[in-house]
C-alpha cells in the first residue's frame, strides 16, 4: 500500500525524475589518437597545394595516381556476375574450401609433406589483420590448455603498429621487441636479432615478416632464415609468419614463401597469416587467410573446430566474392600465368622507381649513401629520414610519408618524382 499523502502516480515521477540524470552507456572518456596513416590522409586532404604527394598509402596505385585493378581481376568478375547460375549463399565459417586449399598450397607448394600428412589447415579471413587476431586468439587458446603458456609475443622493431594491439585485443598482453633493422647502417642486423631471439623464453611467439618486410621492406636470405629456424627450433619458439602482400616482392609466389615452407619443411608447427588483396587488387573485399602446420595430424579436428567457434563468435562467415576470384585465378593455369605477366609489371615498375630515385638523389648530392632504396623490395621503402626531416617535407614541402620515413614506392609517378627528389634532398640539406 502507499503510505498517507503520496500515489502511486507520484512515486513513479519522483523516481523517473529526468532521464538525463542518469548514467550514460557511453562517457566522455579520453579518445585514443588515430592511427598515423589517418591523422596524414586527413592532413593532405586539406592541404591545398597543388604539388601536394601522399606517399603513406597501403595499396599500389599505377602511374596515374590510381588504385590499381587488373585487367584478369577485372574480367572474371564480369564474367561472375554475368553467370546466371551464380546465387548468393553464405560460405562455411571456415571460408570458401577451393580458396583454403589453393592459398594453403601457395604457402607450401602442392607437395608439402604437411600436407601430404595431412596436418594443416587453412581458414578464410576477413583481411590480413583477421588471419592474425584468429592466429593469435588460436595460440592463447593452444596454451590456455595445455597450461604451459609462459612466452610472450616478440615482434620485430620497427613494424606494423597495429600488431601489438592486435595481439593485445586476443588477451596476450606481453609484447615484446627483437631487434631487426640498423638505423645508422640502414640494413638488417641479424647478429643483435640473433641475440634477441636466443633470449627469448621457450614457448615464445616470434612474429616474423615472410617478405616484403613492413615498413622497411628489407628481407632476410635463404641463408640468414635457416639460422633462424635453427634457432627457433632449439629455443623451442612458436613462428608466426607474415605474407601480407603476397607476390608484390619478387613477383613470384615461391620466392615469396620461401622461408615459410622451409621452416615447414623441417617438421616445424607453425602459423602463417596471408593477404590476396594488394596482389589481386582486392582492397575492398579483404582476402585474408590463416594456414595453420601441425606437429600431429590427431591435433587436426579439435584445432579446427577450436577456429570455428573463434570466428564464429567474431565474425561468423567472410564473405566470398574476391575469395572465388583468387581461387578461379589460382586453379586455372592459364589465368595463373596471366595474373604471373600482370604482376610482374607491378614488381618492375615499383624497382625502377627505386633505381631511378636513388639516381637522382645521388646527382642532387643528397648527403648519405642511397644504396639501400634498391637493396629493399616490394611496395614500402624505409628512406633512413628522421622525425624533424619527415616534418619538414610534410610541412613545407606538402609530401606525406609515415613518421618512421617510410613511404610507398608506387605512389611516385613522372608527374611528381621530381619534385619528391628535390624535396628530399632539402629535408637533408636544409638547417632546422
Amino acid at each position: 500500500m502507499n503510505g498517507p499523502g503520496s500515489s502511486l502516480n507520484e512515486k513513479v515521477v519522483q523516481q523517473n525524475d529526468d532521464p538525463r540524470d542518469h548514467l550514460a552507456a557511453f562517457t566522455n572518456t579520453h579518445a585514443p589518437a588515430g592511427s598515423p596513416e589517418t591523422r596524414l590522409l586527413s592532413a593532405f586532404k586539406k592541404d591545398t597545394h597543388t604539388r601536394k604527394a601522399y606517399l603513406a598509402g597501403r595499396e599500389y596505385y599505377s602511374e596515374e595516381g590510381k588504385t590499381f585493378e587488373l585487367r584478369l581481376v577485372r574480367k572474371i568478375k564480369q564474367q561472375r556476375s554475368a553467370d546466371p547460375t551464380s546465387r548468393p549463399e553464405y560460405p562455411s565459417s571456415l571460408g570458401v574450401t577451393e580458396f583454403t586449399r589453393r592459398a594453403t598450397e601457395v604457402a607450401l607448394g602442392k607437395s608439402a609433406r604437411a600436407i601430404v600428412e595431412d596436418r594443416v589447415f587453412g581458414v578464410q579471413t576477413p583481411g590480413f589483420t583477421a588471419a592474425v587476431r584468429l592466429g593469435a586468439e588460436l595460440l592463447k587458446h593452444r596454451y590456455d590448455a595445455c597450461a604451459v603458456w609462459c612466452g610472450p609475443v616478440y615482434l620485430s622493431s620497427p613494424c606494423d603498429d597495429s600488431l601489438a594491439g592486435i595481439f593485445q585485443a586476443a588477451g596476450i598482453q606481453d609484447i615484446r621487441e627483437y631487434y631487426y633493422w640498423d638505423y645508422k647502417q640502414r640494413g638488417i642486423c641479424l647478429e643483435k636479432l640473433l641475440e634477441d631471439l636466443a633470449k627469448a623464453p621457450e614457448q615464445s611467439v616470434v612474429v616474423l615478416s615472410a617478405s616484403a618486410h613492413y615498413p622497411t621492406g628489407a628481407d632476410l636470405t635463404q641463408n640468414q632464415w635457416a639460422l633462424i629456424a635453427d634457432l627457433i627450433t632449439r629455443r623451442r619458439l612458436f613462428p608466426f609468419f607474415l605474407l601480407p602482400p603476397q607476390a608484390l616482392c619478387y613477383g613470384d609466389l615461391e620466392r615469396g614463401a620461401w622461408p615459410v615452407r622451409y621452416c615447414a619443411s623441417q617438421g616445424m608447427e607453425l602459423l602463417c597469416a596471408q593477404s590476396f588483396s594488394h596482389c589481386f587488387g582486392l582492397y575492398g573485399e579483404a582476402v585474408g587467410h590463416l594456414l595453420c602446420v601441425l606437429k600431429q595430424n590427431s591435433l587436426l579436428i579439435s584445432m579446427e573446430s577450436q577456429a570455428d567457434k573463434i570466428v564464429r563468435s567474431l565474425w561468423a562467415q567472410p564473405s566470398v566474392g574476391g575469395a572465388h576470384v583468387v581461387a578461379t585465378v589460382l586453379s586455372n593455369p592459364a589465368h595463373l600465368v596471366e595474373w604471373k605477366e600482370e604482376v610482374k609489371c607491378i614488381v618492375e615498375r615499383c624497382m625502377l622507381i627505386r633505381e631511378i630515385l636513388r639516381d637522382k638523389l645521388r646527382l642532387l648530392g643528397t648527403p648519405g649513401c642511397w644504396d639501400h632504396l634498391t637493396q629493399q623490395g616490394g611496395l614500402y621503402c624505409f628512406t633512413g629520414l628522421n622525425g624533424e626531416q619527415v616534418e619538414f617535407l610534410s610541412q613545407k614541402r606538402h609530401v606525406y610519408l609515415l613518421p618512421s620515413g617510410c613511404l610507398n614506392v608506387s605512389a611516385i609517378n613522372s608527374r611528381n618524382l621530381d619534385y619528391i627528389v628535390e624535396s628530399i634532398h632539402l629535408a637533408l640539406t636544409t638547417s632546422f
